[in-house]
């Protein structure tokens, strides 16, 4: 069964093994996050975590019942109740309706647990995928950027807010 759970510290194998069987596959369609990240994994992830315990991300994984990362879903650079969504899911879980289910859930925690009052997200023009998955959610298209050298676009959702 898969499940969203919050980043912790013991899920840092599980996430590592995630990124390395999936870098190439990633990599096609964001930037690569180069050696350094894997060489700097362990100080890297304590890092984010502590970043995390101060509110300022609130980075969550798709996991199955076994343990494996099958995803993640990130909300990075909250501030001023908003912030950025990001996502990815495994090349061998990807067209199964995950990054759909993480990324609801992530935008009803973003209001009910975070606070937060507006997402934003951002694809490439050619990632009919992506564009798919934050129509479901109920992000809207707001404009045009440039991402990797490649036409992108800009996503925002209004979140309902949280009653009092």
């Amino acid at each position: 069964m898969t499940a969203l759970e919050l980043l912790r510290p013991d899920h840092a194998p599980a996430l590592l093994a995630f990124e390395r069987r999936n870098r190439a596959y990633f990599a096609a369609s964001v930037p690569d996050r180069g050696d350094a990240y894997f060489e700097e994994f362990d100080q890297r992830l304590s890092a984010l975590l502590a970043e995390q315990t101060a509110g300022m991300h609130h980075f969550h994984v798709l996991t199955d019942g076994d343990g494996r990362v099958l995803g993640r879903v990130n909300l990075v650079d909250v501030a001023d109740g908003s912030a950025e969504l990001g996502y990815r899911i495994a090349r061998h879980a990807a067209g199964q309706g995950l990054a759909t289910l993480g990324v609801r859930q992530v935008c009803a925690l973003a209001a009910r647990r975070y606070g937060l009052t507006t997402l934003r997200a951002r694809t490439t023009v050619d990632n009919a995928g992506s564009r798919t998955v934050l129509a479901r959610a109920g992000f809207e298209e707001t404009g045009t950027l440039v991402l990797m050298e490649k036409p992108g676009l800009r996503f925002t959702l209004d979140l309902p807010r949280a009653p009092l």
